[in-house]
């Protein structure tokens, strides 16, 4: 598909008067509306406008196309700061106009004041409408790969609810914890094994001791932001902490969504997990992982999905040992320079 240019069509800030305009042509996109979503995003927005970048495109006084983005400084372990686009869509009678490149175009500029270094992206391979956009658009298959496992309702399943090893020798780990628990105690799920909560925040200074223990790196900044947003949104709190000993030795920080690029159930986004490296091989990976689904399950969400790196062989082996396995979701990305 390729645009023509449209002069007509003026670029500004997506503002919370644009909801009604946003939901009307995801809906026609989509089959269905998703107003909660749609109102969560430009919310986050709101609240934390350093990591959001949304714009609208208006011929004259109608709203004509829209494009929310998120800013990506640590998820997946990433070093690089980045843009994730979340959700485009141009009005039906307008599309193939210019205004889908027009508002990328923007949302490039934007990106590169801000010294981005690329913009990411994702779509089911059976989403061939958005594929063939990307691809005009000047995005590639990115070299990380999207990984899935169905929550169903959160019931017993033995790879992943049983303490690790317990199936018979050790299991594959993470690269912060390979959970491969010492003794029989085989009779108790991998979730008992740790005093497992909801995150709160007064665990962040413990998360940021553990995350630069695992990366070297100080990302304090981002780990307080992802927090942050876990705690204000109700719908997305489903981060976790561990502790033994009295003292926070582990977190997984997840996020439900709803939304982007043809989703049709309520997803939830693990970002990082981490363990303190004095605790691993204890099960807490495991542990973590057990709970988040056990509360998934009650809260009737389908499916968990991560990006991995290509070579985090460790977590790959942690997470299909847990039931993952490759998504039918591409992950997409483009320079920005």
């Amino acid at each position: 598909m390729h645009d023509t240019a449209t002069p007509a069509v003026t670029i500004r800030p997506l503002a919370p008067q644009d909801l009604d305009g946003v939901v009307a042509i995801d809906q026609s996109i989509e089959g269905r509306p998703r107003r909660a979503y749609i109102q969560r995003r430009l919310d986050a927005a709101l609240r934390e406008p350093s990591r959001h970048v949304q714009f609208a495109a208006d011929e004259g006084d109608r709203l004509a196309g829209h494009l929310l983005a998120r800013v990506l400084r640590g998820e997946f372990g990433r070093s690089r700061p980045g843009l994730r686009i979340e959700l485009v869509g141009v009005r039906r009678d307008r599309q193939q106009h210019g205004i889908g490149r027009r508002l990328l175009a923007a949302l490039v500029e934007d990106a590169r004041r801000k010294g981005m270094a690329e913009l990411r992206t994702a779509a089911d391979w059976t989403h061939h409408a958005m594929l063939r956009w990307f691809d005009d658009m000047g995005f590639a298959l990115a070299a990380d790969r999207i990984v899935d496992c169905q929550v169903g309702d959160g019931a017993y399943r033995p790879e992943r609810d049983d303490p690790a090893g317990g199936a018979g020798g050790p299991a594959h780990g993470d690269a912060n914890d390979y959970s491969a628990p010492a003794g029989n105690d085989y009779e108790k799920l991998a979730r008992d094994t740790a005093d497992l909560r909801a995150m709160m925040a007064a665990d962040l200074p413990a998360i940021v001791r553990i995350d630069r223990l695992l990366t070297g790196r100080d990302r304090s900044d981002y780990m307080r932001a992802q927090l942050a947003e876990s705690l204000a949104d109700s719908a997305i709190r489903v981060s976790l902490a561990a502790r033994l000993d009295d003292t926070v030795v582990g977190y997984l920080m997840a996020r439900t969504d709803l939304g982007d690029y043809g989703r049709t159930e309520p997803v939830a986004i693990i970002d990082t997990i981490g363990v303190d490296p004095e605790y691993a091989h204890r099960g807490v990976g495991h542990a973590l992982m057990s709970q988040l689904f056990a509360n998934l399950g009650a809260l009737r969400v389908e499916r968990v999905e991560t990006i991995l790196a290509p070579r985090d062989l460790a977590l790959a082996g942690f997470l299909y040992d847990c039931g993952f396995a490759p998504s039918q979701r591409l992950a997409f990305a483009r320079a920005v320079s």
